[in-house]
């Protein structure tokens, strides 16, 4: 199996705990301890789960707490004193025989087993229909089961096969005809299954998997069975798909303990040894940083079930990627999902941590984390696996507009996984870039004022492009190669050519002013793993309780007014309280525009141009002008500012346009809810449809859970929400005893 090898346990991996039970009365002294104690239970689960070793002596794992997520199978060899750190390294027999064999850790019975077959995931692809069939055929084999084609379908007025669905030989039930018959009963109605489908390679894409047996399994009995009979020596021989990076990323496990691990073998590449591995394609990791991981994605998983995070293995087993997000994040790009900026200040100036992270901005203008990660490297394979990982957790909805600093690799994996999504650099880091390489440039000062005006006062591309010639022309720059690849680039970061693109106000993007980092101030060029872990949850607590307070003042206070606009009054009751005063300099600037034409008409549709004074007189060469479209049969209202698509509320022209034709509200649909303080907004993520199978218990807790949690997070509204919210909970527990009763 081709591609790399990804450790990703599950969502729930330790929220649930089926032996765990907290009882806490009213009033006990004992309540904290025993919090405490359940606690240190649960991380001692942790520690279980992320330090899988095979027959090791109780006293030889006291010298191996640097070597988290260490996985090893049966090596006795290894006295566990002199190890190095080695993040997720998979290790093996260290007999040369079994350089090819991969090793999957068997949970339930502790141990672990040799096995050929890894189980099917969504996204394997295989070079032809035949060898999917014989490696599912090969997998059930070695598990004890027989297999069959359920259906399969052909292209319309052709006899070429288009997909096809594998299921367990005891799938279904036997017919009101064969009921009759005196042959043994074999099916059991199983769900255990592989959906296959032709792709546009040319290949086979396994597209659902449904593991699940309701049945023990018999492998006498399967290896009588016509599918395993049919195997010849061809068949026979180790399957192994190509594996799409994709497919590495896009499992969401979702059980209370850990599925699997990602396949890596224990060996290096084929003509090397274990002693040169290449250290290009790992995480650089200092002595402590695998504990720190380690210790913090537990502690997180304990108190926020749906904290998610992806790991990325190379062929060694030796730790490439990281990526993760807490529950909040994901609940909030539901809401703020528009516009994501993608941070990479630390990668690219070669701090202590290789940390990218993911932005958005709420409904105050404020920057939020929507994810982060820590990278080995800046390849497209590497941006590609965090793209799609990032993607996965997001319920594969991808963002209207993602902004990102210049690097082709990065562009490039965007194009792949994000095709839909207008990609689009960042303006202030395009021009940073060009200024420190004119740095040497006469006139400096000159050119720094004059390249400003040019990027951000131009409102029309003719305009752009007639001060980008008198600019290099004048400065002598026009065979400056650096200079000449941004401009062949600027429909990318040139904010005329975005007009028509959704920016949601991601801050200063039209002055092309340069925004702090998410981390800005707790990240410095010397910052540790270990040190930024510590202040993770720190800058996430300070971000929301100043959102909490945000929401509260634009709540409670009223903001004062400058104007007898109606409009202010109107929006004053709907805009949070930053963005409120954003709109209300529009509408202040107001008074300086004047002297409205009509110059086109065509049907409801008119045109009108309005001309802007700059300076406090009104002089010719002072005044701009600008063209505003207005349809009159929709009351809807367009300026070539374009401010409405750049920051989300209507600009001073545009509502000069409405006022002269005597609309008296600003139209809803200029009301963004992502501006709204009276839009409920609810954080727990939407994990999933209303879709459950009632044969798995995983789901009902799922489905259970996401459902508890909306109702926890309406009743914290207010303290009569929470005595609903309490009383509700008490009488469906009631309930829920009762039906319990009656089974017993």
């Amino acid at each position: 199996m081709t591609g790399e090898n990804t450790f990703s346990p599950s969502d729930q991996a330790f929220s649930a705990n089926s032996n765990l039970h907290i009882t806490i009365q009213e009033g006990s002294q004992n309540s904290e301890q025993l919090l405490e104690n359940e606690n240190n239970d649960l991380e001692n689960d942790c520690e279980q789960l992320f330090e899988i070793e095979g027959n090791e002596p109780e006293s030889e794992r006291d010298d191996t707490s640097d070597q988290l997520f260490d996985i090893q199978s049966n090596d006795h060899e290894n006295d566990g004193g002199d190890i190095n750190e080695h993040l997720f390294e998979i290790e093996g027999n260290d007999h040369e025989s079994s350089r090819d064999d991969r090793t999957i850790i068997d949970y339930q019975n502790g141990g672990s087993q040799e096995k050929a077959y890894p189980p099917p995931v969504v996204g394997l692809e295989f070079d032809s229909y035949d060898d999917a069939y014989n490696y599912y055929n090969c997998y059930a084999k070695e598990l004890g089961f027989a297999i069959r084609v359920k259906s399969s379908w052909t292209k319309r007025n052709s006899k070429e096969k288009r997909g096809a669905v594998l299921c367990c030989n005891c799938e279904g039930f036997k017919t009101i005809k064969e009921a009759n018959s005196r042959k043994k009963e074999t099916r059991t109605g199983c769900l255990a299954m592989i959906r296959l489908r032709l792709v546009e390679s040319n290949r086979w894409r396994v597209d659902e998997v449904k593991l699940e047996h309701n049945h023990l399994f018999d492998p006498e009995r399967a290896q009588n069975s016509k599918s395993h009979k049919r195997m010849d020596s061809g068949a026979k021989r180790k399957m192994e798909p190509t594996v799409d990076v994709e497919v590495r990323t896009i499992k969401l496990y979702r059980t209370p303990v850990v599925d699997a691990v990602g396949y890596g073998s224990s060996n290096s590449n084929e003509g090397e040894t274990n002693n040169h591995v290449d250290r290009s394609k790992r995480l650089k990791l200092k002595n402590g940083d695998a504990r720190a991981i380690y210790k913090y994605f537990c502690r997180v998983q304990l108190t926020d079930p749906n904290f998610f995070y992806v790991i990325d293995l190379n062929d060694e087993g030796y730790l490439r990627n990281v990526f993760w997000i807490d529950s909040r994040s994901r609940a909030a790009y539901n809401y703020f999902g528009d516009v994501v900026s993608f941070e990479t200040t630390c990668l690219s100036n070669n701090y202590e941590i290789p940390l990218v992270a993911f932005v958005g901005v709420n409904h105050h203008g404020q920057t939020i984390l929507l994810g982060c990660g820590l990278l080995g490297d800046e390849t497209l394979e590497t941006y590609i696996w965090l793209f799609r990982a990032w993607l996965t957790c997001m319920s594969g909805r991808p963002p209207q507009t993602i902004i990102t600093n210049q690097c082709k690799a990065m562009q490039s994996a965007l194009a792949e996984v994000f095709p839909r999504a207008h990609h689009r650099l960042s303006s202030s880091h395009v021009m940073q870039s060009i200024l420190e390489n004119m740095g040497a440039i006469q006139e400096y000062e000159a050119f720094q004022m004059i390249l400003s005006r040019t990027v951000c006062d131009s409102i029309k591309v003719d305009e752009f492009e007639l001060a980008w010639e008198h600019m290099i022309q004048r400065f002598g720059i026009r065979d400056h190669e650096f200079i000449q690849t941004l401009y062949d680039d600027r429909e990318r970061w040139v904010p005329v050519y975005s007009k028509d693109t959704v920016f949601a106000v991601m801050p200063n993007f039209q002055k092309a002013e340069s925004t702090n980092p998410f981390f800005d101030g707790y990240v410095h060029q010397q910052t540790s793993l270990e040190e930024f872990l510590d202040v993770y949850d720190v800058v996430l607590e300070k971000k929301r309780q100043e959102e909490a307070h945000n929401d509260f003042e634009s709540r409670e206070l009223t903001p004062m007014l400058r104007t007898r606009c109606y409009y202010e009054l109107q929006l004053s009751k709907f805009y949070t309280k930053d963005v409120f005063l954003k709109f209300q300099h529009e509408v202040v600037m107001m008074t300086s525009c004047f002297s409205i034409t009509q110059v086109h008409t065509n049907g409801p549709l008119v045109t009108y141009m309005i001309k802007e004074r700059e300076g406090e007189e009104i002089m010719r060469d002072n005044n701009r002008n600008f063209e505003v479209m207005y349809d009159k049969a929709g009351a809807e209202v367009r300026c070539m500012c374009s401010c409405f698509n750049l920051n989300g509320y209507l600009c001073r022209h545009a509502l000069c346009i409405l006022n002269y034709n005597g609309v008296e509200e600003i139209p809803f649909q200029y009301i963004l809810s992502r501006w709204r303080k009276d839009f409920k907004r609810l954080y727990v993520p939407d994990l999933g449809s209303n879709n459950v199978d009632i044969t798995n218990p995983v789901q009902w807790f799922d489905h259970l859970y996401r459902r508890a949690m909306q109702v926890v997070q309406e009743g914290m509204i207010s303290q009569d929400h929470y005595m609903v919210t309490w009383q509700a909970f008490k009488e469906s527990l009631n309930k829920v005893r009762l039906v319990a009763d009656k089974h017993v």
